[in-house]
């Protein structure tokens, strides 16, 4: 039997559920007055004292230190903005071309502007140059007159391009969020929130979050803040959300705060996007301001249209489009965000299908070998591989190394990590091979010569079979905690909405429940299952409606489940209802027991309309199986990770047919029951 991806019954996951801790939780629900199920959240999320989850719950209530007394250039970066204003000198903002960079780039020369400086930018090509500052970007600088250069989003690794500008003349600050090098650039000034402590609430801001934080204390020094923290603000929010900044300490403060300004922002560059994207519906709920964005609007609509520009468009659109006061300009700067985010959607679709299809030709069978997939392949565009990397992860569990030729020499790639998996550190093995590199745990990116490519796989294979364990090969799902069907209703969904915002280090809640029935299942638009499910305790049936989006692989889905979901509000007609969306399924544990413990009875009868069956689980190779037998001798034989079994008088002779049709669903299932009703007798 093919053990191909395609043929699945369910995807192929691991599921991590958080532990319970019912008296804990049940103590804090009753002192904070919230659900026992909200308080098991928090404790999910390291709120495990009425004091902390205050906070967590209400972000404005933290003692929040000066950053003046936290970064320890800070005053220094200040005073250098201060007097290049005061005297006019040129300032040079050398930004970065994704959401943050580009965000953060605006938000200084929105602020510089307002304040009198004399600025300009540059953003370095992510095709011809890479990632940021670099000798060219200095000399350009320089020849244009420019005294003071501020990095926002890069920097900190920069050594020699920095040291070139000290040694032209030129004052610099740094203003980063990236890892700490062991030698530190010459600059004159160094904001980055990893060179303060780890307690700090600032730790986690992204590079826009630094930009922001500079903005506001120089414009604090001249007094000149008033009118100029909003428009801040609704940049920040959108560039540490794009960023997938941790929402956590004054990103979640701030964050809360930008949501609820977003649709009311007074910068045309916002109005522009979230009316392209078609974030809010219509022009009545715009000037009604009642609606606060959500995370999701940013991560899913209004951040990819930024970050298209920065992959495969030009940056300066984007900088056009969010420093601009003219409304006209920034709706034509969205449409081209709009039109270049389908093309890049185009690309991602070709590349995914083209990249599926060499794994399954030539890796898939050997990946408990290898632990990892190496992907090359000529004609691919390099802005776009990385989000093709994180999508064949999220299929095949194990670590991701893409890459693309940029001639007949040289490969370009892109990496993606599982948690057991250290995407820098792998690539530091291969350190010889490789031209640039560079990353952190979860990502990296990498070049290297075509003729290094044999070895570069093979000690990367090394690597991953050094730390990684066969069971780590599959997708991580990390579930917070159990929930019957009766328990969810939109009492429960408003209680949610305190958790927000949600995203990095505060990820939406994910649930489970238990075998649950599924009594009506189609596919939907491009391969998605729309169903409804049902959960019957003490003779109480409970249904509720769900969607799981590109699943169509997977129809019909067995009858019975145990199910992981987010929970979200469907508005169709005027009427409100609270669904399910699926991310994750698998056969109830009552099924999997029956299959993996060998102490449990492994024969039966039974009769199934009006037939009389035999069955039990036999063992086969490495694996176990199902073996359903009629009166006539015919066998049908499934394994539960399959979509495909054997049905015939003998193995040599059989046919492959799909277990998910009516009939054959019906007998399994009736078969299983048969089982589990012994092994309890």
């Amino acid at each position: 039997m093919n053990n191909n991806q395609s043929i699945r019954r369910l995807p192929n996951q691991r599921w991590q559920i958080a532990a319970t801790n019912p008296e804990a939780s049940l103590t804090l629900a009753n002192l904070m007055n919230i659900s026992p199920i909200i308080s098991q959240l928090l404790i999910n999320r390291g709120m495990e004292t009425p004091e902390n989850a205050k906070i967590f719950l209400d972000p404005e209530s933290l003692n929040l230190p000066s950053p003046l007394e936290e970064f320890p250039d800070l005053a220094a970066s200040v005073e250098l903005l201060e007097i290049a204003i005061a005297n006019q000198d040129k300032i040079a903002i050398c930004g970065d071309y994704d959401a943050d960079g580009m965000t953060s780039t605006a938000l200084l020369i929105r602020s510089l502007r307002a304040l009198g400086a004399n600025v300009d930018y540059a953003i370095p090509s992510r095709m011809h140059d890479g990632y940021g500052i670099n000798n060219r970007i200095v000399e350009e600088f320089h020849n244009e007159g420019v005294k003071l250069i501020l990095t926002v989003d890069n920097g900190i690794s920069a050594f020699e391009p920095i040291n070139k500008a000290r040694e032209l003349g030129l004052k610099v600050i740094i203003t980063d969020h990236h890892d700490i090098p062991q030698i530190l650039p010459p600059a004159n000034a160094i904001l980055n929130p990893k060179l303060i402590a780890e307690s700090s609430p600032y730790r986690g801001v992204a590079g826009v979050g630094v930009a922001y934080i500079l903005a506001v204390c120089l414009a604090q020094q001249l007094g000149e803040l008033k009118g100029l923290v909003q428009p801040l603000l609704a940049l920040f929010t959108l560039g540490t959300i794009a960023d997938l900044a941790p929402l956590t300490g004054v990103n979640r403060r701030w964050v809360k705060r930008g949501l609820n300004i977003l649709p009311k922002s007074t910068l045309p560059g916002i109005q522009a996007l979230i009316q392209i994207a078609g974030v809010q519906s219509s022009e009545g709920e715009k000037n009604q301001n009642s609606k606060s964005l959500k995370p999701e609007d940013i991560g899913f609509r209004l951040g990819p249209r930024i970050n298209a520009i920065g992959r495969i468009g030009d940056p300066q659109i984007v900088i056009d489009l969010l420093t601009t006061d003219d409304f006209s300009i920034a709706l034509a700067k969205a449409i081209q965000c709009e039109e270049t985010n389908i093309q890049r959607q185009q690309m991602c679709e070709e590349i995914e299908k083209e990249a599926i299809s060499i794994v399954e030709n030539l890796y898939v069978n050997s990946l408990q070998k290898d632990r990892l997939l190496v992907v090359i392949k000529d004609n691919w565009h390099h802005g776009v591989i990385g989000i093709v990397a994180s999508r064949l992860l999220e299929r095949y569990g194990v670590p991701v190394f893409i890459g693309t030729y940029e001639n007949e020499d040289i490969i370009r790639g892109s990496a993606r990590g599982i948690p057991e998996f250290h995407v820098f550190a792998a690539l530091d093995t291969c350190r010889d091979l490789l031209g640039k590199f560079g990353g952190h745990k979860a990502a990296g990116g990498f070049s290297l010569r075509a003729e290094n490519l044999p070895e570069f796989r093979l000690r990367l294979s090394a690597f991953a079979n050094h730390c990684l364990e066969i069971q780590h090969l599959k997708p991580l799902l990390k579930i917070d905690t159990q929930v019957n069907i009766h328990e969810i209703n939109q009492d429960l969904f408003q209680q949610l909405n305190i958790l927000h915002p949600c995203g990095i280090d505060n990820s939406d809640p994910i649930f489970w429940t238990p075998n649950i029935q599924v009594i009506e299942q189609k596919i939907v638009g491009k391969g998605h299952i729309k169903l409804t499910v049902s959960q019957t305790i003490d003779n109480q049936r409970q249904e509720i409606k769900g969607i799981a989006w590109r699943w169509g692989n997977y129809f019909p889905l067995p009858s019975r489940l145990d199910i992981a979901y987010k929970l979200r509000e469907n508005n169709f007609n005027g009427k409100t209802t609270i669904e399910m969306e699926l991310i994750g399924a698998k056969l109830p544990n009552h099924v999997v027991e029956l299959f993996t413990n060998s102490s449990k009875p492994s024969r039966a009868s039974f009769e199934y309309k009006q037939h009389q069956y035999t069955c039990g689980i036999y063992e086969n190779g490495i694996s176990r199986e199902l073996r359903v037998k009629n009166s006539e001798g015919k066998v049908l034989v499934m394994r539960p990770e399959n979509k495909f079994g054997l049905l015939g008088f003998n193995r040599d002779n059989a046919e492959q047919v799909n277990l998910s049709q009516p009939i054959y669903e019906g007998i399994i299932q009736t078969a299983i029951q048969a089982l589990s009703a012994s092994a309890t007798n």
